[in-house]
């Protein structure tokens, strides 16, 4: 039996992506034991996945996690994080490794002189790339997220009018330069005109009651009130997605919602655009802005000061599509 390692410490959506990763290597490697490294926070993402053997926890906890994976005596490390962190467990475990190719130096020239070498690539294939040896193919089914039983939502606990369906619309993000701004988000919610359930956490609970005080009775604030897998069931659910740049959206990929993407300091040509959602999906960016990516990641706050590549978006395109849309559903 070959024994795997496969190393994704964070975020959210990055552990989404891995998954075609596990699944295809249990399924197509019948005669394999896969364990997953991930730092605590995240482990919720991931620990109901049917795929994974074992699933370890990192906490700061870098020489006690190796002398337990030496007893655990791997064959192989597949590292889709690829970080420092990983290194050092590459370099004092006995096995054998593959890493992601995180394209860094081409982000580097897009961000810092907007020279495009970037790959036609996404980065769920670049991860499968590193299992390709093992005579691994992609098997096409897209992204895997499963919600254990004690995550999922009663319907009953929404008001009337949202049991019938809803959009939801994710405003929270880990980098301020992600997320629509507050005045554009109470208009989207005015123009759509339906119920609208706002996703985010604990810090964007304030943000969704003004919105929601703002906008209207036809939108629930969620913000703070459930956890990371009770929202993606609240995503599984809705009649459609709009969302920034974050984690729920490859979720609602996994579920494959329609997904109308909002793009800002970030483009989807870094390769985690959704992948494989519904066919349905849009992306909107503001295009030819010519400060576009100013990061791989993200910032704080706009570091031009005019954050156009947020306030230009086009809000009444965006509403008019997810009304659209979500009518046909």
């Amino acid at each position: 039996m070959a024994k795997f390692l496969i190393i994704r410490l964070s975020s959210i959506g990055d552990i989404v992506l891995t998954t075609p990763v596990i699944r295809c290597l249990k399924n197509q490697l019948k005669e394999s034991e896969i364990h997953f490294l991930v730092k605590k926070q995240f482990i919720p993402v991931i620990s109901s996945n049917p795929y994974i053997d074992k699933i370890h926890c990192y906490e700061n906890n870098l020489s006690s996690l190796i002398r337990i994976f030496r007893d655990e005596h791997f064959d192989y490390i597949i590292d889709l994080h690829n970080s420092i962190r990983s290194f050092i467990i590459k370099a004092r475990i006995n096995a054998r490794s593959y890493s992601v190719n995180k394209i860094n130096f081409r982000k580097f020239l897009i961000v810092h002189f907007k020279l495009n070498f970037l790959p036609d690539v996404h980065l769920v294939d670049r991860h499968l790339e590193t299992i390709r040896s093992f005579g691994i193919q992609n098997d096409g089914k897209g992204l895997d997220y499963f919600i254990p039983p004690e995550d999922e939502v009663e319907f009953i606990s929404l008001p009337p009018e949202f049991r019938k369906g809803y959009i939801a619309v994710v405003i929270g993000g880990k980098h301020a330069t992600k997320q629509l701004p507050v005045e554009r988000l109470i208009l989207l919610c005015k123009l759509v005109g339906q119920p609208v359930v706002l996703l985010g956490g604990p810090d964007d609970m304030q943000t969704g009651e003004m919105i929601a005080q703002s906008a209207g009775e036809n939108v629930l604030n969620t913000c703070g009130k459930y956890n990371i897998n009770q929202s993606a069931y609240l995503v599984k659910h809705s009649l459609l997605l709009i969302t920034n740049d974050t984690g729920l959206m490859h979720a609602g990929a996994a579920f494959h919602k329609i997904i109308l993407s909002v793009w800002a300091n970030t483009i989807p040509e870094f390769g985690m655009s959704p992948y494989m959602p519904h066919p349905s999906s849009r992306i909107f960016e503001v295009e030819g802005l010519y400060c576009r990516p100013c990061s791989k990641i993200g910032y704080s706050k706009c570091p031009r000061g005019h954050f156009r590549c947020m306030l230009d978006q086009d809000i009444n395109k965006i509403a008019e599509t997810a009304v659209s849309l979500s009518s046909k559903k």
